[in-house]
């Protein structure tokens, strides 16, 4: 066994697993304290460095890519000191943790552990249900849904839409960015239903606008990497081409908006069009559905008085430039 104790915390290495404890100090960020244990088997592992300075010393952690649901949702975007797989050593024990980190480097050569991406997460995430209160209100996944509910400081085009609940199985992915305190940050659940949208996250429904307390706000991470773990893992996405932006126009007649130009499945030319033409035409339509849709929604927040003309205009923009 391997161990080192630090006022950041505790690694223990037992040849198999680092098992990495949060410190009780003051001075470990909430996050990590809320984050809690976390177990990192050996074959999530890359590589071990310890960085002496001048003071203090650091012990890092390297996951192989697709390893960790945490890496995977905050991208790198976690502050150091809310890093779990960064510890501060102090300089009088300097010797101990060139030691752990030896150990483990060892037995990294021992099991001959690739540092090729992984095909699936090692690590399960934070326990589910899990519920954290931010600037804009409060978010909580059970696991199969999210819920947001908006706080009375949120943007009233949001208040006006009620609680936002999402099924996982309606998820593309999780957007995570940090509130620096110069900066705000975000918290996005993009679905398949506005995957195209580019609203900013203050008026975005699907979307917590984080610009409050920084410590409390960290901890939406705690979300969205609960709901990553449960998303399809990064390796089992297809790449596709990327397709040059088009100008949406919006349909004029019934038979448009029923997906449909009048004239019985054929091309703009009148001629039938081909099976690569109708599923790129299914395409088109879907994001036409998906366009009429939020542009009801938004004319009605209009007609009732929640948005403003100034708004009005400025969200409808903002979706047809998504589109």
């Amino acid at each position: 066994m391997a161990e080192i104790i630090q006022r950041d915390g505790t690694w223990a290495f037992d040849g198999t697993t680092v098992r990495i404890t949060p410190g009780l100090h003051r001075s470990v960020p909430l996050f990590r304290q809320t984050y809690g244990e976390v177990s990192v088997p050996l074959e999530a592992l890359s590589g071990v460095v310890y960085e002496p300075e001048r003071k203090r010393g650091r012990l890092r952690l390297r996951l192989r890519e697709g390893a960790d649901p945490l890496l995977q949702a905050t991208g790198g975007r976690l502050p150091d000191a809310a890093d779990p797989y960064r510890l501060a050593v102090d300089i009088d024990r300097t010797g101990v943790a060139e030691y752990v980190a030896e150990e483990i480097r060892q037995a990294l050569l021992l099991d001959q552990i690739p540092k090729e991406p992984t095909r699936s997460y090692l690590l399960p995430g934070p326990p589910v249900p899990v519920s954290v209160r931010a600037s804009d209100g409060t978010v909580s996944f059970d696991g199969t849904r999210v819920r947001i509910d908006w706080s009375d400081t949120s943007d009233r085009v949001k208040r006006a839409t009620g609680p936002r609940i999402i099924d996982v199985a309606d998820l593309v992915r999780v957007e995570w960015l940090p509130n620096s305190g110069y900066e705000d940050g975000f918290l996005r659940f993009v679905t398949r239903e506005a995957v195209f949208s580019k609203l900013p996250p203050e008026k975005d429904p699907y979307a917590l606008d984080l610009w409050g307390s920084v410590r409390r706000d960290l901890l939406t991470a705690l979300v969205a990497t609960a709901v990553t773990a449960r998303l399809p893992h990064p390796s089992t996405e297809t790449p596709t081409a990327p397709t040059p932006p088009t100008t949406p126009s919006l349909p004029a007649s019934r038979d448009a908006r029923d997906g449909s130009d009048g004239r019985d499945g054929r091309d703009g030319r009148g001629t039938q069009g081909s099976p690569g033409a109708d599923g790129a035409q299914g395409a088109r339509g879907d994001h036409h559905d998906v366009l009429l849709r939020r542009l009801r929604e938004l004319g009605e927040l209009h007609r009732d008085g929640v948005l403003t003309d100034e708004e009005f205009a400025m969200t409808k923009a903002a979706v047809l430039r998504g589109f």
